[in-house]
């Protein structure tokens, strides 16, 4: 009997262990529209080549992560990872993870796979700390983009799309004489309006020097953060009044209701308003946010591989698929961003994806601090403070010392 017993367990622990062995968490926020349409597609055709995977999809709701990022830190810290986790390149993965020793340097099998001259010199920098990559991006988002409703600029008369801001104030002014607003934001997640500030504030430094903030060769202190909040302030009488309790897909909307001429905001926006049935070109049109278009905002979506996964191989096997052309050429076109990879078949990407692949290749990139490639997150988090504050306050003396303060606690340059 006891050997029969014996016997049991074995064949028990020997069932478990096989049934844990064949699965995979893959952790992220994509819970809606192109996003998760996107993620979805991926795991479809990842279980079509390993038919035998269990695949845990393991999604939590937030604007650009808020939500999840929260549940991901407690997980990670308290010792129970998923088996790959969304993260953004930059800061976010390094300062947060790599840093604190809870990832896995996937070099190696980068170079395995052949991927290592697969992808940007610039992509993988961002993902790699002390000359070892720890992820793989997925996609690459433009941060400093407008979209626009077609039919309302048509009746106010807009022409042409505004490269400064002056053109810009001009057809926001027209947008509210004829009773739309100007511009919609929703800023119930506070990401929202700190892009929109990060957008100025690369319109007011220039690329080159916007990018130099974070290696201590420019100094916040300048006229051009100053001059900066003025036009965050200028801006203020054409938000929508109700922003404080909308999401990024509502303001989004306000624009596909025919309510609102302009919206400011990462291309995944280009992703819902496909979902939502419009077609890029037609309904809607996008141009860079005024006086950046020499730069390319960039935001990365990638995965790594946790120090204590549960199913290493299994997350392998992901991260290998998700560096592939065929699943970067399925997943981007549904999000609306474009490939990591510089060898994407670009025939599979609409108008916008390719004006935004042409643009990437071409202009210089600067990393965003909402999305946390420029920055970490304490930050991040003080700006989103200050912002959302200075949208209630217009104090810009106060703010600017505000922001001066936060600079100085990460040992930014502010002489």
């Amino acid at each position: 009997m006891k050997k029969l017993i014996v016997s049991l367990m074995v064949v028990l622990l020997f069932t478990v262990g096989a049934f844990a062995a064949n699965q995979l968490e893959i952790f992220s926020w994509w819970t809606g529209g192109g996003e998760e349409a996107g993620l979805l597609a991926l795991i479809e055709e990842l279980t079509a080549q390993y038919p035998d995977l269990e695949v845990i999809n393991a999604t939590v709701a937030g604007g650009a992560g808020s939500n999840a990022k929260a549940v991901l830190k407690t997980r990670m810290l308290g010792g129970n990872p998923p088996d790959s986790f969304q993260v953004h390149a930059g800061e976010e993965l390094t300062d947060t993870y790599v840093v604190t020793g809870k990832m896995e340097p996937i070099t190696k099998y980068l170079a395995e796979w052949g991927y290592l001259d697969k992808f940007p010199k610039d992509i993988f920098d961002i993902c790699a700390y002390e000359g070892e990559v720890y992820s793989i991006p997925v996609n690459v988002h433009r941060g400093n983009v407008v979209f626009y409703n077609k039919a309302i600029a048509e009746e106010i008369g807009m022409t042409s799309e505004p490269n400064t801001w002056e053109e810009f104030f001009y057809y926001l002014e027209k947008a509210k004489d004829a009773g739309y607003t100007g511009l919609s934001l929703g800023d119930k997640n506070k990401w929202t309006a700190t892009q929109v500030f990060e957008d100025i504030m690369l319109s007011q430094f220039g690329a080159y020097k916007y990018t130099k903030l974070w290696n201590g060769q420019q100094s916040f202190n300048s006229v051009a953060l100053k001059d900066s909040l003025q036009i965050m302030k200028d801006l203020i009488p054409y938000f929508n009044k109700d922003h404080s309790s909308l999401t990024w897909q509502d303001a989004s909307r306000l624009v596909y209701e025919k309510k609102a001429l302009f919206n400011i905001m990462g291309d995944w926006a280009e992703g819902y308003f496909k979902e939502m049935g419009w077609t890029p070109g037609e309904e809607f049109g996008w141009f860079a946010t005024p006086e950046t278009g020499n730069a390319f905002m960039i935001i990365s979506d990638t995965f790594g591989l946790p120090k204590g996964a549960p199913n290493p191989e299994n997350a392998l096997k992901w991260l290998k698929f998700i560096g592939s052309v065929k699943a970067q050429d399925i997943f981007n076109p549904i999000k609306g961003s474009i490939p990591a990879r510089v060898d994407a078949d670009k025939s599979k990407y609409d108008v916008y994806l390719q004006w935004a692949m042409n643009d990437f290749s071409n202009l210089a990139l600067a990393p965003s601090i909402a999305h946390g490639s420029a920055a970490p997150g304490a930050f991040a988090g003080a700006l989103d403070d200050a912002i959302n504050g200075f949208l209630a306050t217009e104090n810009i003396e106060n703010t600017m010392e505000d922001i001066l303060w936060a600079a100085e606690d990460e040992g930014y340059n502010i002489n």
